[in-house]
């Protein structure tokens, strides 16, 4: 199961750039499909955006198309996600997660990335 450890949130102002990491020290992650979720307050969590390993293209959420890039290293067991034009409406707690291994297609439900990090914190202020 992988162990995932998500760092470089932090608190920045509207219009900034921010850019997550996730790295799993303990597995390969080259045939897990990553996904990047989030969670605002009060809100479900939503899947913002994912790397898939099959064909190694990547999917975002509509409303974060060109705001946000989702890549991977998977050299070094990490995943990242850069995020532009940073909004308020953003702010929130953003997860790494990853499918199980070998999960076909473009999984694209939440329940599809059972293995999650601890989250990391993103506020964005005006």
């Amino acid at each position: 199961q992988a162990q995932l450890v998500e760092s470089g949130g932090g608190s920045v102002q509207v219009g900034e750039s921010l850019t997550l990491s996730c790295i799993d020290s303990v597995r390969t992650l080259s045939q897990h499909t990553m996904g990047w979720l989030r969670q605002s307050k009060g809100k479900e969590r939503e899947l913002v955006a994912a790397a898939f390993w099959q064909d190694a293209s990547n999917r975002y959420a509509d409303s974060l198309k060109g705001r946000f890039t989702i890549s991977r290293d998977n050299a070094k067991n990490a995943v990242y996600l850069r995020m532009n034009k940073l909004k308020h409406e953003y702010t929130a707690v953003y997860y790494c997660a990853a499918t199980v291994p070998y999960t076909k297609g473009q999984p694209s439900r939440i329940n599809d990335y059972p293995n999650w990090g601890q989250g990391t914190k993103v506020s964005v202020s005006s």
